[in-house]
């Protein structure tokens, strides 16, 4: 579906502090770690709408049309919407909040053009995490540290002893945070994967 910004339903973020919103409402919104988030960022570049960053939990958040994003399947993100049974709330940061906080708007808010395309920012999300995160593993994996299967294992570094290479070890989105390298790990791994398609293309 492409979103007209003009169309939009008339709204404006909170303007003295952070206020927990309901999705669904006003828009929907789609969350994504925030290495695949800078990915997407720079395939998207002007197209994208507004942007939040949340640091404290690594993530950022872009907002869509209602009911605009059915049935999307792409590793590590995922769409927030109005549920029939529950409410989903998300941190709106005032318009004038930027790097200085914690969660700001990373691209800014403006009354014309505060909704992504959801088509453009889907294809952008989807290219962003394949790059990023690699293929899919088959199956589902255990987690490494919670020893509980999941859905979306994420590749974490493994330190070798010796000449014995270890296995690939997976761990659960929740807890991927124990691996302060695992993002440059992952982005490193997607890089070498990048050049050797590039090489085996020509």
């Amino acid at each position: 579906m492409i979103t007209d910004p003009q169309s939009a339903l008339p709204w404006a973020p909170p303007t003295e502090d952070i206020e927990a919103l309901p999705v669904g409402e006003w828009w929907d919104a789609v969350s994504a770690p925030a290495p695949v988030a800078d990915r997407a960022l720079s395939l998207l570049g002007d197209r994208s709408g507004a942007v939040i960053q949340d640091r404290t939990h690594g993530k950022a958040y872009w907002l869509i049309e209602v009911d605009s994003a059915q049935s999307w399947c792409v590793r590590q993100v995922h769409v927030l919407t109005r549920l029939v049974d529950e409410k989903t709330l998300i941190g709106i940061p005032p318009a004038t909040w930027t790097r200085d906080h914690d969660t700001y708007w990373r691209v800014p808010y403006r009354i014309d053009r505060y909704l992504t395309d959801t088509r453009q920012l889907h294809e952008a999300l989807a290219q962003a995490s394949w790059e990023v995160l690699g293929p899919k593993p088959n199956g589902r994996q255990l987690c490494h540290r919670c020893q509980l299967p999941t859905d979306e294992p994420i590749p974490v570094p493994v330190e070798h002893t010796g000449s014995v290479a270890a296995a690939t070890r997976y761990v659960c989105p929740m807890h991927a945070r124990n691996y302060p390298h695992t993002d440059d790990a992952v982005l490193r791994a997607a890089a070498r994967r990048r050049a050797l398609d590039q090489g085996r293309s020509r």
